[in-house]
This record gives structure tokens, sequence and C-alpha cells, in this order.
């Protein structure tokens, strides 16, 4: 198996029938090219994510907002209590190499413009349209449907991943 990948995904915690069944599809085939997929591990499109991946097989990280670990759907493999609330997000955008927005509202709209402010893609499923300015943003990418969504969200990960190595090896990145 080649490399894996973070992919997150971000929607509403009440979303219509047709969303959670994108994003059901979305998870499985996320699981099934053996990728890990991590999303607030909660209601709504999240959990219908977390279903179609923990169903095919694959890794689901739950980052939630609050302390206890029963708090996540059951469909979450690991789950991440953080006890900060919304603020959870930004856990959720930085363990992520690229996410795929489904549908969503004020919340999904935050996180997907957290994560384009970080350099980081967001591939749109019905989400409302985000126009990064800045050379270093990531980009906002719209999809037609699950296949397409998580083939971009795999291509934009390698692309993500291969930058943040060149990152963290550069002679001016020091760790200690």
């Amino acid at each position: 198996m080649g490399n894996r990948y973070n992919i997150g995904v971000i929607g509403g915690a009440s979303a219509e029938k047709k969303y959670l069944e994108i994003a059901e599809k979305v998870g499985e085939l996320i699981a099934k090219s053996g990728n890990i997929l991590i999303n607030g591990g909660l209601s709504g499109v999240m959990e219908y994510a977390s279903k179609g991946a923990f169903e095919a097989g694959g890794i689901v990280i739950g980052i939630v907002p609050g302390y206890d670990h029963k708090s996540s759907n059951c469909f979450t493999t690991i789950v991440m209590p953080t006890g900060i609330g919304f603020a959870r997000n930004f856990l959720i955008i930085r363990a992520c190499h690229s996410l795929i927005a489904i549908d969503g509202s004020n919340g999904t709209i935050s996180e997907a413009s957290f994560a384009i402010s970080e350099g980081k893609p967001v591939i749109s499923i019905d989400s409302l349209e985000l126009n990064p300015k800045r050379e270093w943003e990531g980009k906002f990418i719209k999809a037609d449907g699950a296949d397409d969504a998580v083939e971009k969200a795999i291509h934009e990960a390698e692309r993500i991943s291969k930058r943040n190595l060149e990152r963290d090896h550069s002679p001016e990145r020091q760790f200690g």
C-alpha cells in the first residue's frame, strides 16, 4: 500500500437525506482507498461519513468537542475528546491533508474558510463557494459527487503531503 492520507469530511450535524447518502459514499470511498477519515465525530454528515468508512473496514478518527469518549457516534474507531468546543475544528483542519465539505451551514463554512487560510484544499459538494485570494492559501475545488470528491481529495492530499515534507525537512526548519 502507498501513502495513507488524512482526509477530513466536514458538513452539517443535521442534513438532508441526499447529503447524508453522499457522505456515506464519501466515507466508504475514503476507506476503500486506504486513507483515514477524520471528522468531528458527531451526527449528520459526520456520522454518515463515519458509517460509510467504518462499514468498509476503514479507520475513522472523531475529534469531538466535549470531554466524554462516549459523545462520538458509534462508527468512530478512534475518539479524541478535546473539551474545547468548536475550537476543536482547528485540530480537525490541522490533522488533515485535504478536506471534503458536504453541504453544511455556518459551522461548515467556518471550517472550510479556516482550512483554506491554513493552506489546505477544500473539495466541495454543494457547499458555499469560497474564493481564496492569496497565493499561499488552500484551493477551493468543486466536485460532482462522491467519486469525484474523493479522487480530488486524494490528489490534493498527495500534493500537500509533498509540500509539508519539503517544509519540515528544509534547512531553515530545525526540530530539537
